[in-house]
């Protein structure tokens, strides 16, 4: 019954999603996201497009497992990313008082080519792991409801999301994603309200959970978290195109909107996971066996659905803003095609990925996080400061990043292994994230005190 439930319920969803994508196309609609009057988006249309895009599918996932492990301290570590609409509305505003249309705009001026070579090296990164990560928990979810039809589920949803997607652009992205979170929004709380008020649930217990392998890495993950939180946000191309898409004071209340929203989405799922550890519950299968076994039919149907939703919000955005990428950023031909093209390339990477067996859903948040870590010190001193920086501290700052994040993606490899401190990976993340940050702001200041 739960796979005809599902499956009719995630029709009903992309039905819709085509429905309120636009009939057509402009070239300022699909790159630029304006409607068809040539209007910017409104305040919610914007809050609430911000919001669907950043708790998507992974993170969603990362919230509930890591408070699995590591109780209220993981969960409270995931969330704190979420700081980065804070960071990234304080980025925006910066960069848009400075005459900037964007991040490249900004490295142009100062860096050249380089430097937007470096900046949209990483963010393709960052929207290719989007698309891998989200399509793997469209795997998990449905092998787990029905045994063998992840990878089917998985091209079908590629197809789907593509489909619309290629429709309109960013204009599709921002219409599909006010409907889907209305869905995402209304299926959590009912699922959320239902946990807290089932028997064994006890607010008290979930606020202070230790998790079944004990608080000490949650901790630890807070203060990488709170190390990425000011450069992860400039690295989100999704976040930094919805910056310059409204006037500068819907933009703003929108960056305020989207933080406590989606706050308090990512601690709510946390829940389910602390809950899971709390009544002693088997890890299985990304937490979904878990959940399958721990609640009625109808609430595992309904926490299946939001993840389902929460994928195809995050595909469509992360499509637009890779054509916006390749097009205005990298030079191809600005038209549609071109813009599907691209779009179709991403999608298909996507996809093929996730063929190649790596389900660890938050090495991908961790490498792309620490990749985006050259630029802190060339915000605080470029951008907030108002230092000119040489090109090569910029360049330097960046090959310290990179490295950091092959490290940490290597970590257990026979040629890196060796160069790690003993410890909990999370502990090799910090150490890695504080020697990242030394590195780029000792080549950033050495820079500014040469020009």
């Amino acid at each position: 019954m739960l796979p005809i439930v599902m499956i009719t319920a995630f029709t009903i969803i992309v039905a819709a999603s085509l429905l309120a994508a636009p009939r057509s196309a402009s070239l300022e609609g699909f790159f630029g996201g304006q409607g068809t009057q040539g209007r910017a988006p409104g305040l919610w249309v914007l809050v609430l497009s911000q919001v669907t895009t950043w708790i998507f599918a992974r993170s969603l996932m990362n919230s509930a497992i890591l408070g699995y492990y590591y109780g209220i301290a993981g969960t409270l570590a995931y969330a704190a990313y979420y700081g980065s609409f804070l960071t990234g509305g304080f980025i925006v505003a910066r960069l848009r008082a400075q005459g900037a249309g964007s991040v490249q705009d900004w490295l142009s001026v100062r860096f050249g080519r380089a430097g937007t070579g470096c900046y949209n090296f990483v963010i393709a990164l960052r929207l290719l792991s989007e698309v891998f990560a989200n399509l793997i928990v469209v795997g998990l979810i449905f092998n787990a409801v029905i045994a063998g039809s992840g990878t089917a589920a998985i091209w079908i949803v590629a197809i789907l999301g593509l489909g619309y997607s290629a429709w309109g652009g960013l204009s599709a992205a921002l219409r599909t994603d006010v409907v889907q979170m209305a869905v995402f929004l209304v299926v959590f709380i009912v699922a959320l309200v239902a946990l807290v008020l089932s028997p064994g649930f006890d607010v008290a217990a979930v606020l202070t959970a230790p998790g079944t392998a004990g608080s000490y890495n949650g901790w630890v993950l807070l203060a990488v978290a709170a190390l990425q939180v000011f450069s992860y946000p400039a690295h989100d191309p999704v976040m930094m195109d919805r910056g310059f898409i409204a006037d500068e004071a819907t933009t703003r209340t929108s960056f305020l909107h989207a933080f406590w929203i989606s706050t308090l989405c990512i601690i709510g799922f946390g829940f389910f996971g602390i809950q899971a550890g709390l009544i002693g519950a088997a890890y299985e299968g990304e937490l979904i066996g878990t959940w399958a076994a721990m609640f009625p039919t109808w609430i595992f149907g309904l926490l299946m659905i939001s993840l389902l939703v929460s994928a195809m919000s995050t595909l469509d955005s992360a499509l637009s803003s890779a054509a916006r990428l390749a097009v205005e950023e990298g030079g191809l031909p600005r038209t549609l095609a071109s813009g599907r093209v691209v779009m179709v390339a991403f999608m298909l990477a996507g996809t093929l990925l996730t063929l190649w067996g790596n389900a660890t859903l938050f090495d991908a948040v961790a490498v792309s996080g620490t990749a985006s870590m050259f630029l802190t010190p060339v915000l605080v001193v470029g951008l907030v400061m108002g230092r000119t920086i040489a090109p090569w501290a910029y360049i330097v700052a960046f090959a310290s990043a990179i490295l950091g994040a092959f490290v940490y993606f290597a970590r257990g490899w026979d040629i890196v292994s060796p160069w790690l401190m003993e410890g909990h990976k999370y502990e090799q993340l910090l150490l890695i994230c504080v020697c990242v940050l030394v590195a780029g702001f000792a080549a950033v200041l050495a820079g500014t005190r040469q020009r």
